[in-house]
């Protein structure tokens, strides 16, 4: 894998525009890694064809990690998962209802054969680190960013 990163190698997607706002640390924190992404808004329910060909199509394109956000059933993660051969991070977004509990439970809860990790409820930022953390399995140049963070971190 080329570790020269000047397409997106992470793909983001959200259920619903209105997920912007608690996805802008993950959005952030790949700024600041300088890992390029791109980001999509489309409901597994709502737009389910558009979801599978992008998720269908993402390998194609250079996407090497998924970061999947929903709230409530929060099918989005799943559904992206049984598309692509990639690594699926998932988001669950804290909803008025439950808190985030439903998308949390509906997210770990997988068919076998179809995992996704998951972070916390409104993890943005952890699934950007963790992203990251995936791209460098394969990429020394991702590798040291994470190690660059974490030593920072520590200080």
């Amino acid at each position: 894998m080329s570790c020269d990163h000047k397409k997106p190698v992470v793909g983001i997607i959200m259920g619903s525009e209105s997920d912007m706002p608690a996805m802008e640390p993950c959005m952030k924190q790949l700024d600041e890694f300088g890992v390029p992404y791109e980001v999509k808004v489309a409901s597994a329910h709502r737009k389910p064809l558009e979801v599978h060909e992008w998720a269908e199509s993402a390998e194609e394109r250079g996407i090497r990690v998924i970061v999947a956000a929903a709230g409530k059933a929060a099918h989005l993660g799943g559904v992206v998962a049984a598309y692509t051969p990639l690594p699926v991070i998932t988001v669950p977004m804290k909803t008025s209802d439950l808190g985030g509990l439903d998308s949390l439970l509906s997210m770990v809860q997988m068919p076998s054969g179809v995992p996704v990790a998951c972070v916390a409820i409104n993890g943005a930022k952890n699934a950007a680190v963790l992203a990251v953390q995936m791209l460098g399995t394969g990429c020394e140049n991702a590798r040291q960013k994470i190690k660059d963070f974490k030593a920072a971190m520590a200080e």
